[in-house]
């Protein structure tokens, strides 16, 4: 199935494989992917290819200082037929959301993503109300800019499960968009290869992917090492530590294994971890995913057969 989806996203964005990668791997450890890149580079594209492959409902949203956190989650509406409060839910009832530019929206109305996103529901007047299975939210924002944005606090940036920057496409990809090959002229007329409640099964079969406790430990090890190295003031927390985990489930799931390996792990840490390190001199993507190369430079890597564990038996 993920290879499926890898395909499939491929025939819409070009050139970006590794890309499309951990955005899959963010969809399939049922986390939610932060992309932080200047416009024009695909993002808009990736989550509609995203929400197509999947045969899901897509809401964007475009978000301005003046979004207010009723109009991501929804109100309530009395009726005078009826004599009684309606709920009109809001664009986060959808399978697919994208929020652009997510930085430029106050922090009150960030906030009001945590609920849905660590919850996957929406608290409006008292009533509890549940969002589609599965959910998937997808943000971006501009590195490059900072007048007039209201920057993600720790918290925020902890419920994203990756963040990626998309980049420019190889100069053949690019060529092969002016040509009208892929983008959204593809777009139109790309089918579903699987639907939502299969993909929520499938988040279902790689939370139950097995991992060692060699394994459990060297992730631990390198959350510990991220929080007691000397330039940090805010390390990887637990929230963070689970996410490295069912990321690397996925990536294992995704190679046909039913087991993670250390290697999972490595590949993936740098973009699981570095967006929820705070620096001494303040937030910075590369400088944070650079301290956590060197961590895993550091952290002895369990190389025996304890790293399969009793995941054959």
């Amino acid at each position: 199935m993920g290879a499926a989806l890898l395909d499939n996203l491929g025939r819409v964005v070009r050139g970006k494989g590794e890309a499309l990668h951990l955005a899959l791997v963010a969809v399939l450890s049922g986390g939610h992917l932060l992309i932080e890149d200047v416009p024009g580079q695909g993002k808009t594209l990736l989550a509609k290819a995203l929400a197509r492959s999947i045969g899901g409902s897509f809401r964007r949203v475009q978000a301005t200082p003046d979004l207010l956190p009723s109009e991501l989650t929804g109100v309530s509406i009395y009726s005078s037929g009826t004599g009684a409060w309606e709920f009109r839910s809001g664009p986060l009832f959808a399978n697919v959301v994208l929020v652009d530019e997510v930085n430029r929206t106050t922090p009150r109305t960030q906030s009001a993503l945590l609920e849905a996103m660590e919850e996957r529901q929406v608290s409006v007047d008292g009533t509890t109300h549940p969002l589609p299975d599965p959910f998937f939210l997808v943000a971006t924002q501009n590195p490059f800019e900072h007048a007039g944005t209201f920057p993600l606090v720790e918290g925020q940036r902890d419920r994203f499960a990756l963040v990626l920057e998309l980049g420019h496409p190889p100069r053949l990809a690019e060529r092969e968009l002016l040509l009208g090959t892929g983008g959204t002229d593809e777009l139109e007329h790309l089918r579903p290869v699987i639907d939502p409640p299969l993909l929520a099964e499938a988040i279902r079969v790689v939370h139950a992917v097995h991992c060692a406790p060699a394994v459990a430990d060297y992730i631990v090890e390198i959350g510990a090492r991220t929080r007691s190295a000397p330039d940090v003031r805010l390390g990887a927390s637990p929230r963070a530590a689970l996410g490295l985990l069912n990321a690397a489930k996925a990536r294992a799931a995704m190679q046909g294994r039913h087991y993670v390996l250390p290697d999972d792990v490595k590949a993936l840490a740098p973009c699981v971890l570095a967006h929820r390190l705070l620096l001494t001199g303040g937030p910075d993507l590369s400088a944070s995913a650079a301290l956590v190369r060197s961590v895993l430079e550091d952290v002895p890597v369990p190389r025996d057969r304890s790293v399969v564990g009793d995941a054959s038996g």
